[in-house]
């Protein structure tokens, strides 16, 4: 471990916390924290919990900002415990998503589709919110989105399940617009 007392970036400001600056590596706001790295490499990178950026009104950081802060060493290395300066003018500009293709409304594909045949459930995974059915004639997966499964008033379904579904061939292959429970 570096000596964070010797380094030109740090000041000691206290027992054991030091006063850093660095560039935000990167910051996941879903699991709530991120790194900062310094200037000088023996120091390491700077954990940051989003619960010290509250105080700036801030829940996250965008990569590429400076960020000063008081750190203290913790068991796996240093953490932020104040953040005494935000400088975003050096932040990396986010990668603005695409828009999203215009989905389909599957209820207007009803229509469209077939009669209600026999199928069973691949898989599903409520987190992602769609899974997969076969089709007892051929081994073509049937793509199920979870809205579909709710319209029919099935809130949880199991592979192996015997369900029936009406399916319609969309963009990217079959696609059940409306099922019901088998039997």
């Amino acid at each position: 471990m570096a000596n964070v007392d010797a380094a030109p970036t740090a000041d000691t400001v206290g027992d054991g916390e030091v006063r850093l600056s660095g560039t935000v590596k990167w910051f996941d706001v879903t699991r709530g924290f991120g790194f900062l790295v310094t200037e000088d490499a023996e120091i390491g990178d700077i954990l940051i919990h989003f619960s010290v950026l509250e105080e700036h009104g801030r829940r996250s950081l965008p990569e590429g900002a400076r960020v000063e802060c008081i750190a203290m060493r913790r068991q796996r290395g240093l953490q932020a415990r104040i953040i005494t300066d935000i400088d975003l003018s050096t932040a990396v500009e986010p990668v603005r998503p695409r828009a999203a293709p215009e989905r389909t409304d599957r209820t207007r594909l009803v229509d469209a589709a077939g009669p209600f045949e026999a199928v069973s459930v691949k898989w599903f995974n409520r987190l992602k919110g769609y899974g997969f059915l076969v089709r007892g004639q051929d081994a073509k997966d049937v793509f199920v989105h979870m809205e579909t499964l709710r319209r029919a008033g099935i809130e949880e379904v199991e592979p192996e399940q015997p369900l029936r579904a009406r399916i319609v061939d969309g963009e990217k292959g079959p696609l059940a617009v409306a099922v019901e429970k088998d039997g």
